[in-house]
């Protein structure tokens, strides 16, 4: 089972992605919610998950702000946005797990397999790699 914390600041959003993840994938225990950059940190201080769907833009910050205050990451991480065309290519170029808003059931279960096939030190590497696509391509 994939212990796993969902943090978006929409309250639909965490519903509807709850719903789908016991619909569509049985590993997925979902063991928290989070609304932002500070409870986020708290809850996986707390409840040590081995999956964060993380929103890119939340209300105190960013995911991005998340993730460097918890260096080194010792979870994987599958981002959920409503970004643009361009900027989700900045995620694909990096192999990083990204679903973009609204979900399609389809897509959340190849990012599940994704994850689940891929080592957290591999997925540091990937993070880098966004960084990099992200600056280069001025998103």
């Amino acid at each position: 089972m994939l212990r796993t914390l969902i943090i978006d600041d929409e309250t639909h959003i965490r519903d509807t992605l709850t719903q789908l993840l016991r619909l569509c994938c049985p590993k997925v225990d979902i063991v928290g919610e989070a609304t932002g950059v500070a409870n986020g940190i708290n809850k996986i201080l707390e409840l040590h998950p081995d999956l964060v769907f993380l929103d890119i833009n939340l209300k105190d910050g960013t995911g991005y702000n998340l993730i460097h205050a918890l260096q080194p990451i010792g979870f994987k991480i599958i981002f959920i946005s409503s970004f643009d065309k361009k900027a989700i290519q900045a995620f694909k170029f990096s192999s990083v797990a990204f679903l973009q808003k609204p979900f399609n059931p389809v897509e959340l279960i190849e990012a599940i397999k994704q994850v689940e096939n891929m080592e957290v030190k591999d997925f540091d590497l990937c993070l880098e790699a966004l960084e990099e696509n992200i600056r280069e391509g001025g998103f």
